[in-house]
């Protein structure tokens, strides 16, 4: 199986592993908060679905446009000021499967070669569409572990609570 063949099944299965990790957990596990400066993992959920948003448009530019300018954001400040913490986890998992499924469907219809377009992140520099089908494939992977982790703390600080 080729690089981006692989990259686009793990691309697709993103919505899959975020369900997982969510799956079964109550608000207040969802709202725990492992340490200071840590999200919880509704947080990490919504960061995931609003990351989901932005990198739609970067594959679209990326495929329409010669060599677009992708500009970086500020996850902290999207975090604070678009209330990841009052976010609806079903709504937040339902964006997420919808505008991957979205970007999935389009970057399949792609031949091989519309991997190697080139487009240029305002922190990242030059980069191909494979790149950045990478890194949102690794995004959904790395993500959901991390909200599985956060669950972890959250079990292990209730079981020492009492």
């Amino acid at each position: 199986m080729s690089e981006w063949n692989e990259l686009l099944e793990r691309f697709r299965r993103g919505p899959e592993l975020l369900a997982v990790a969510t799956t079964g957990a109550s608000n207040p596990e969802l709202d725990f908060v492992p340490a200071p400066d840590a999200w919880s993992a509704r947080q990490i959920a919504c960061h995931l679905a609003d990351s989901e948003v932005v990198g739609s448009d970067r594959f679209r530019r990326t495929i329409a446009e010669n060599n677009p300018t992708l500009m970086g954001y500020n996850e902290k400040l999207w975090a604070e000021n678009l209330d990841y913490a009052r976010s609806r986890i079903s709504h937040v998992l339902e964006k997420f499967r919808l505008i991957r499924g979205d970007s999935y469907e389009l970057l399949k219809s792609l031949p091989e070669d519309a991997f190697s377009r080139v487009c240029t992140h305002s922190e990242r520099g030059a980069m191909t569409l494979l790149d950045l089908l990478r890194i949102y494939a690794e995004h959904a992977e790395n993500h959901s572990r991390q909200i599985m982790s956060v669950r972890e703390k959250y079990k292990e600080a209730r079981a020492a609570a009492g």
